[in-house]
């Protein structure tokens, strides 16, 4: 996947100052997820009282809608740390005892990523994670000995985009399991007018539901679209952003009403112009547009199958009626067939 891509949910570099500036500090500033936002409050608030640790939390969902803020938010609410870390860059038991020896009683460990920390790796978490401690085994052979390490009381937060890879004795440690799902239009265009707010850009009303509605109900493509119509707006206009100024750059980086991209028409396309509209196997697609089949799988095809132009049947991936409507085809007669 090409780095240019304006719309993917990915982070990269440039979002990552971005995030830390626009990066909500409460559950009271967090815009959406009202259902996850509820029980968090509850959980924390009764682990407060209790002067308990709160439990271990895992939070699921596609990239890009606020697992790593979360993980930040339940820190702050907490009065505690947050150590960050990722599931690849625990590669040995001794990365893992280094990070758990230095938390202290209630940090929060958040692991990006957590599906794929390494099998040994994850089976030394088991103790830590229920009865915080460590097992570090001293010597070899027949003399080889098993030490229990006391722990501090830590909060383990764990996210991932592929809740299916965690193994059952891993997520069956977390006490909550939370799936962070695609945002409502009105709250993306709550948060885009959050971040203009905070980065002092003036938009018109009519503007911020422009950007919202093509930010693929996803915050930080949002803030990055943001961003995007702000430089635009900047050098073709006086600074303001104006539904006519977002709409010409919008255009212009080729992102349709419906927040779809080239590539995201290109696989419709693809899939009713050589395949005659599904059904398809994802590895055959991933072939036709030179694509990897898990970057096919976790990033484009998870949105087009929530708003309704593609669809997964038993036999293969479907253009469904309102992806022909988009492209401006008319489905074949034979489509509900190929639905079932």
């Amino acid at each position: 996947m090409s780095p240019a891509r304006v719309i993917t949910a990915d982070e990269d570099k440039e979002d990552q100052n971005l995030d830390l500036t626009l990066r909500p500090k409460t559950l009271a500033e967090f815009i959406g997820q009202g259902k996850v936002k509820r029980n968090l409050e509850i959980f924390m608030k009764a682990a407060k009282q209790r002067d308990e640790p709160l439990e271990h939390v895992l939070l699921h969902g596609p990239p890009g809608i606020g697992k790593t803020t979360l993980a930040h938010i339940i820190a702050h609410e907490m009065g505690v740390n947050c150590r960050v870390t990722s599931g690849p860059a625990i590669e040995k038991a001794g990365d893992l005892g280094a990070i758990l020896t230095n938390l202290e009683d209630g940090d929060i460990l958040f692991i990006d990523e957590i599906h794929r920390l390494n099998r040994v790796v994850e089976e030394i978490f088991y103790p830590a994670m229920e009865d915080y401690a460590l097992d570090i085994v001293v010597g070899k052979g027949p003399s080889a000995r098993t030490l229990r390490l006391d722990l501090p009381k830590f909060t383990l937060v764990g996210a991932t985009t592929r809740v299916h890879l965690l193994s059952s004795p891993l997520r069956d440690r977390f006490g909550t399991v939370y799936r962070l799902d695609f945002y409502e239009e009105e709250d993306i265009r709550k948060i885009v007018e959050r971040s203009a707010k905070i980065l002092k850009i003036k938009v018109h009303g009519d503007a911020l539901h422009e950007i919202a509605k093509r930010a693929r109900r996803t915050p930080r493509v949002a803030n990055r679209l943001l961003k995007r119509v702000r430089d635009y707006a900047q050098v073709k206009g006086d600074g303001t952003v104006s539904p006519a100024i977002a709409a010409e750059a919008l255009k212009e980086l080729e992102i349709d009403r419906q927040g779809l991209d080239d590539i995201d028409r290109k696989i419709l396309s693809i899939i009713i112009e050589k395949f005659g509209g599904g059904p398809v196997g994802l590895t055959t697609i991933a072939a036709a547009i030179s694509e990897d089949q898990s970057t096919l799988e976790d990033v484009y095809e998870p949105y087009l199958m929530q708003i309704g132009l593609l669809a997964r049947t038993p036999r293969g991936r479907v253009v469904t009626e309102s992806g022909y409507k988009h492209l401006g085809k008319e489905a074949p007669a034979s489509l509900q067939s190929k639905l079932v």
